[in-house]
């Protein structure tokens, strides 16, 4: 019965993860460690309400937004919705052109192109069922896990410094921005949507089934620990990379994925750079199919359209390559992409907690008063950071 959270995982381990993980940890130490902590408890709740929604309704977030909103508040949903899908794309084109052209030399354009047309054909595997597509998403995602974990060998990490950077501290400035760009590189606003529509009819009919208590209460142990295991393993792979990039560079200022490369190769040998240069491909791959995926729910269930998929490819993927052609600083990019998502995040959970909250809607799923409690203080948290970085960067 697992499946649907390890599809949704891997947009927590995107490359946007990588260069804001590894700038926070080059920048900043051990401090912002954290905020990955904070950040990866956030998403196990946002992600658990999201597979129950689906669950309870056997409908995706996005058309439950259609069915009880407004008209208009649909169609801005559905703009912002579509920004945040080009901001998604822009990380995973830009880490896995940045991957192929640190393993093979290959122009950054080019590998920009050529991972998008892998994911087009990742994507794919969904003619054939869900579980070939889920293996393979699960499949890339052990790859990230494996290379990223290889590259704490020799990285010097001190492990007085993991548990000071546990503890919470005042952010202002440069690290605001990353502690926004890492909350916008973890709770992943295009995942809510996608995961909601992964969970429809994964568990057989679940709204009969869940018509007594025993089988609510089946349903959803399974749904929490498939969320339970995939977010754990998102989470140990972000602190993991702010932790190796703490003991490579701390106290040397932003790095770039190139740096963080040739840092590995000097420090941990050639065998660690290769680890971190395919674990970093493979996530550009997998992440690129899931958002693609994401844009097709999104699509499909705020304006009930369908757009072929070479299309909507093309479209998304424009702006990536675009930036490449021009000779943006990728890393940049890819931090400044994680802080678009994050303002992205109020728009998705917003609606999320109301819909789980209401009766006429989950029935007796509904959560918990203590649930949407929970829920609502995160919703309020996030909004609140991100006003507070804007009104930082302002003054």
């Amino acid at each position: 019965m697992l499946g649907p959270a390890f599809v949704a995982a891997i947009a927590y381990v995107d490359p946007g993860n990588v260069a804001t993980n590894a700038t926070a940890g080059a920048s900043f130490g051990y401090t912002l460690l954290w905020v990955v902590v904070a950040a990866n408890v956030l998403a196990v709740l946002v992600q658990t309400l999201t597979a129950k929604l689906g669950l309870a309704t056997g409908r995706d977030l996005a058309t439950l937004c259609r069915l009880t909103l407004p008209k208009p508040l649909t169609r801005l949903l559905w703009a912002q919705a579509e920004v945040v899908a080009i901001a998604t794309d822009l990380a995973e084109i830009v880490g896995g052109a940045v991957a192929l052209n640190l393993l093979f030399g290959i122009p950054l354009p080019i590998g920009g192109l050529l991972t998008a047309g892998v994911a087009f054909a990742l994507l794919g595997l969904q003619r054939f069922g869900h579980r070939p597509f889920e293996r393979a998403v699960t499949g890339c995602l052990l790859v990230i896990a494996a290379g990223f974990g290889y590259t704490m060998v020799d990285a010097g990490v001190d492990p007085a410094g993991v548990v000071a950077g546990l503890a919470p501290t005042p952010l202002t400035g440069d690290a605001a921005v990353l502690a926004v760009g890492i909350l916008g590189a973890t709770v992943m606003p295009h995942v809510v949507y996608v995961h909601s529509a992964l969970t429809p009819g994964r568990y057989g009919d679940a709204v009969t089934a869940g018509r007594t208590r025993a089988g609510r209460g089946r349903l959803l142990r399974a749904q929490r620990l498939d969320v339970l295991l995939a977010m754990v393993l998102a989470g140990l792979v972000n602190a993991v990379l702010l932790v190796v990039a703490a003991g490579l560079f701390a106290g040397q200022g932003e790095q770039s994925l190139e740096s963080v490369h040739a840092g590995l190769a000097e420090q941990s040998g050639q065998g660690a750079s290769i680890a971190f240069a395919l674990a970093l491909l493979a996530s550009g791959f997998a992440a690129s199919s899931v958002g693609t995926h994401a844009g097709q729910v999104v699509m499909a269930g705020f304006l009930q359209k369908h757009i072929p998929v070479l299309l909507r490819r093309t479209i998304t993927v424009a702006p990536a390559v675009g930036l490449l052609v021009w000779g943006a600083d990728p890393t940049t990019a890819l931090v400044w992409s994680q802080v678009v998502l994050s303002f992205g995040i109020p728009f998705a959970l917003v609606p999320l907690v109301w819909l789980t909250a209401r009766r006429s809607v989950m029935g007796a799923w509904v959560n918990r008063a203590t649930t949407t409690a929970a829920a609502v203080l995160v919703a309020v948290a996030v909004t609140a950071l991100n006003a507070w970085l804007v009104v930082d960067v302002l003054t």
